[in-house]
């Protein structure tokens, strides 16, 4: 059964099948585990070149979240709303995307 997923802050939501949501919150589950081992690090007293190395990990990690979460906005909401004529849609996504580019 599939879920509504919503942000107080904002009027849209997705409605995300339950093994995407299980994929997409055990990559997040992972990355704030890698965060909490960098916090760890750090009051360790870890050397600064292993503390950076764990920290690129995660932005790979974030990075890999972001691309799999854009590919299914694109082929599940931007898709939807193209099909109903909300061309819109296209204007978000490239701000979107600029911003996941920065």
């Amino acid at each position: 059964m599939a879920t509504t997923a919503s942000c107080p802050a904002c009027a849209k939501s997705t409605v995300r099948d339950e093994e995407l949501k299980k994929k997409l919150l055990n990559r997040l589950r992972r990355i704030e585990g890698q965060v909490r081992g960098i916090e760890a690090m750090i009051e360790n007293d870890a050397y600064c070149n292993d503390v950076l190395v764990q920290s690129a990990a995660v932005n790979a990690a974030i990075n890999a979240f972001n691309k799999e979460l854009l590919a299914c906005h694109i082929r599940g909401c931007v898709k939807r709303d193209l099909l109903a004529g909300k061309d819109e849609v296209v204007d978000e996504l490239v701000a979107t995307m600029q911003k996941l580019m920065k």
